[in-house]
């Protein structure tokens, strides 16, 4: 046997299996918590009360819709095939599970330090694509199916300018490991050095959890609920409960990475209780607008939303790699290097917002209506 393995290093792996079980206790009280969180945030949005009767001020709803969820009738479609039916569920479910290694709280608080950290994040959330598709192609539901193909059609694209705009911030940070990228924000959080890659990436976050204004996948209206429109019981809680587990990594995957995590403002100085608050402030604040957002804009039509990640998102996520590769190759002066760095992706932030602004506001051609008897020019 190897000693090292079973010896020096057991202190190691009891230590991993305990933040293990520790962040999947602390995972499903936060989803809970999520759920009550967005019904309250949008009801009041929208002028309503939102949950209110079950434990005081409503707190205990979804204990109880968790409680219901196990306890109903697991109901499988007879056509359906029976294996990649009930493996899907686990293939959107495990992913997300599987981001938490790498995720840093606090300093030196996380699973595993991981020198490629962000790349393992990036290449494991981009797995449930495949348990989505597994889910409409086994319920052998046309809706199903129909919404499977536009999840994967969505989380694709929108998952390469995502990945482009992380590469943006490797490159400045020069490191993959997210504890080093964090470490670096002590001064300057990445949010100011490069606004126009959080821009693409928060759009792309929206898209990647088909959140509104990019929930056309599981739009009742079109798709009766998307993919999982046949799953019913603790099958269909899997889903639910990773979309909501994808939106809090994502949000401290965010806090991390642009906001400056545990270190900014603070620095390593303060405890780590200190540390775990400022990531948690910041990561709420994104997962708040995520609400906002949802309870203010339409959703986009298919066409508008692949127009708008293959024609502007993409084009500017490289064009940002471009600028910062050249800054960074000819720039030795470290100062000058971040004005320009912060300057040149402001002017990407307005070119951005100015072609939403254009596509938004022009006039729409009005269809030409002939007179009986006359042909349409």
């Amino acid at each position: 046997m190897n000693n090292e393995l079973f010896g020096k290093d057991i202190n190691v792996w009891i230590d991993a299996f305990i933040r293990v079980n520790i962040i999947t206790i602390m995972m499903t009280v936060v989803v809970m918590g999520l759920i009550y969180l967005e019904r309250k945030a949008i009801a009041r949005f929208q002028m309503r009360l939102g949950p209110t009767r079950t434990g005081p001020m409503g707190l205990l709803q979804s204990v109880a819709d968790a409680l219901k969820l196990v306890a109903k009738e697991d109901v499988r479609p007879r056509n359906a095939d029976p294996w990649i039916f009930e493996l899907a569920p686990y293939f959107v479910f495990v992913p997300v599970f599987l981001m938490f290694v790498a995720i840093p709280f606090a300093v030196s608080w996380e699973v595993r330090v991981l020198d490629l950290g962000l790349f393992y994040v990036l290449a494991v959330s981009s797995v449930n694509i495949v348990g989505w598709v597994m889910a409409g192609w086994g319920s052998d539901n046309r809706y199903a199916m129909l919404g499977a193909l536009r999840a994967a059609a969505q989380s694709i694209s929108y998952e390469l300018p995502l990945v482009l705009s992380m590469i943006a911030i490797a490159m400045v940070a020069n490191s993959l490991n997210l504890s080093e990228i964090v470490a670096g924000q002590g001064r300057i959080p990445n949010i100011i050095l490069q606004p126009l890659p959080f821009v693409i990436f928060y759009i792309a976050m929206l898209a990647e959890l088909n959140r509104t204004p990019f929930d056309i996948p599981v739009g009742e209206s079109e798709m009766v609920g998307g993919p999982y429109v046949e799953y019913s019981g603790i099958r269909w809680s899997f889903f639910f409960l990773a979309e909501y587990a994808s939106l809090f990594i994502l949000a401290l995957l965010a806090s991390a990475v642009f906001l400056g995590g545990w270190a900014w403002p603070l620095g390593e100085d303060w405890g780590r209780w200190w540390q775990f608050i400022l990531t948690g402030v910041k990561a709420g604040a994104m997962i708040f607008s995520v609400f906002w957002v949802r309870s203010t804009l339409p959703r986009l039509r298919i066409d508008q939303l692949m127009t708008f990640s293959w024609k502007v998102l993409l084009p500017l996520s490289f064009i940002q790699i471009m600028v910062n590769g050249a800054i960074l190759v000819y720039e030795p002066e470290k100062e000058v290097g971040q004005t320009l760095l912060g300057v040149t992706s402001v002017f990407g932030v307005f070119f951005l917002a100015w072609i939403i602004n254009r596509s938004v506001t022009r006039p729409r051609p009005r269809p030409v209506v002939a007179a009986r008897g006359e042909a349409v020019p």
